[in-house]
């Protein structure tokens, strides 16, 4: 495919949140080029989020690229909350009257890039030494190096959708000293492995061990993660000891099982919380993990990329179709209001489901205290689905 020299969008990042935004603009007849700077491989072999809320899969839908999702994506009308084996089913459908999907990130992704390729969205693989220029001006554009040969991008706008180690936040003025950050004092190990769930829904338990999480990326693939100290090392986790504890945190009865099976990737992750409260400046705007982090206690990631870029595409189509800047100027107002929101319920997930270090007696009366009012009200019940199922854009 040939790569114009100008665009109206330049999208820095192909993962979700900048694919998902180039579809949201291409159906609007609205130009763009997306710059990754890695392999298509390794960007569709990434292991991440696969709880969508039900704003994400409108989003699918209302670009076209849902047949797959629709056709392989679990739906889930409720989840589960376990303490020290007492298990609490959070009825989403039945509170809310709506519920999640439980479909891949590795699944979306590939599904946007077909996406771009049938469509003809330009999309550079291995666009390296990505640089932004005068986007605090009328006439921004973009250079990177392709196999060697340097390209000028010239554009109206740039979306910075590459993520939290990428070039376009480091880039914007004055975007640390807005930064807001929190870092938990533990990780997450993860497991897949391609053996039946446990169960047909997601278990969060809260164990004097730790945190473990039963999920599931389809009938036959199953995730999981127990909460681990942040100093371990992957290569103190063989299979067996990650099984054992599973077992021990989750529990191997007649409701639900563990079904063991060798696993196809393990990693440790970090906790944290992080919001740069800056998300634009001059024609330079930044969506999903570039501009916010979440701890996927709660399934925020990728959902609130994508109501960042819902809003962003908002934005654009208003100002190209209407000559309307209101949109763009308020987009960080707009965008954070949903941000802290989730960043909000994460955290409550975080401190209801974990064991933290030097915890308290007294803390973990009240970690006792908050599942018990939840047992019994239907009022902190409908609050936690609302939330789980994600607040409207």
């Amino acid at each position: 495919m040939d790569i114009p020299n100008r665009t109206e969008v330049a999208i820095i990042g192909g993962g979700v949140a900048g694919l998902m935004l180039s579809q949201l603009l291409h159906i609007e007849g609205i130009t763009c080029v997306i710059l990754e700077r890695q392999t298509r491989a390794y960007t569709e072999g990434r292991i991440r989020a696969g709880v969508l809320e039900y704003g994400t899969v409108n989003l699918m839908r209302r670009i076209g690229v849902s047949e797959r999702m629709d056709c392989m994506g679990l739906r889930h009308e409720g989840f589960a909350l376990m303490d020290d084996g007492e298990k609490l089913r959070i009825p989403l459908h039945d509170l809310v009257n709506t519920d999640v999907m439980v479909y891949g990130q590795t699944e979306i992704t590939i599904d946007l890039m077909d996406a771009c390729e049938a469509r003809g969205t330009p999309l550079v693989f291995e666009a390296k030494d990505v640089a932004l220029h005068d986007f605090d001006g009328a006439a921004p554009y973009v250079t990177y190096t392709k196999d060697g040969v340097t390209h000028r991008l010239d554009c109206d706008f740039i979306a910075g959708c590459d993520g939290a180690h990428g070039i376009c936040r480091a880039t914007m003025p004055d975007a640390t000293a807005h930064a807001v950050e929190k870092v938990y004092p533990f990780g997450w190990l993860g497991i897949l492995v391609d053996v039946p769930p446990m169960d047909h829904e997601l278990i969060y338990s809260n164990h004097e061990r730790g945190f473990a999480l039963a999920s599931q990326r389809s009938a036959t693939r199953s995730r999981y993660y127990i909460q681990c100290d942040v100093s371990e090392k992957i290569d103190d986790w063989p299979d067996d000891r990650i099984w054992n504890e599973l077992e021990i945190r989750l529990g191997d009865t007649a409701d639900h099982r563990i079904t063991r099976g060798p696993s196809l990737e393990k990693s440790i992750a970090p906790l944290r919380s992080y919001v740069c409260e800056k998300m634009q400046h001059g024609r330079l705007f930044l969506a999903g993990d570039a501009a916010h982090i979440v701890p996927p206690t709660g399934a925020k990631g990728l959902n609130l990329a994508a109501s960042d870029v819902s809003y962003l595409a908002d934005a654009l189509i208003a100002h190209y179709r209407h000559d309307d800047e209101v949109g763009l100027e308020g987009y960080t107002k707009r965008a954070l209001d949903r941000i802290w929101k989730a960043e909000r319920f994460s955290w409550s997930m975080t401190q209801l489901t974990h064991r933290f270090p030097n915890m308290t007696a007294f803390d973990r009366q009240m970690q006792k205290a908050d599942l018990s009012y939840i047992r019994t009200s239907a009022a902190a019940q409908k609050s936690i689905a609302e939330n789980y199922v994600g607040l409207p854009y």
